[in-house]
């Protein structure tokens, strides 16, 4: 079992209660306030949760640029009003900030009984092999986004 200290528990509720808000926010038609409270929670959440130093070391490594631009200028976007476009920059710089956990994430739940085998259904093993190679899923995203803006 994982011991966490309690600013790391901390963390871990606010994290929670931000991803509660972001859902809940986008369920109820991209309501600002709601979207706000999400982003600025799960910001901080995660602060907690990894320290200060580490979050900052992460967002700004030199080949992350890119991504945390994206991702902290949806959230500015959502916080001066327009909630679709910011939340649509903060899923672009959300995939690319965190695509090299999602093999490590497909491959855990790929062990997990219910949820292997619906992964392995014909129609969503496709998707979730895509999903599960990390540079792959980038590309896929990035040429759908730049295939919208034509």
């Amino acid at each position: 079992m994982i011991s966490l200290t309690d600013s790391q528990k901390i963390g871990m509720g606010l994290t929670g209660f931000g991803v509660f808000f972001l859902f809940f926010g986008m369920i109820l038609f991209f309501d600002k306030a709601l979207l706000a409270i999400g982003n600025i929670l799960f910001i901080a959440g995660l602060s907690f949760v990894i320290g200060l130093e580490r979050t900052f070391r992460f967002f700004f490594q030199r080949h992350k640029i890119k991504a945390t631009g994206f991702f902290l200028g949806g959230v500015f976007v959502v916080l001066i009003g327009w909630p679709i476009i910011g939340v649509v920059l903060e899923v672009y710089g959300f995939f690319l900030l965190f695509r090299g956990f999602f093999p490590v994430a497909v491959g855990f739940i790929r062990r997990v009984p219910i949820l292997g085998s619906l992964l392995n259904l014909p129609g969503i093993r496709g998707l979730v092999d895509k999903v599960g190679e990390s540079n792959t899923m980038c590309f896929w995203l990035g040429v759908s986004l730049a295939n919208l803006s034509e």
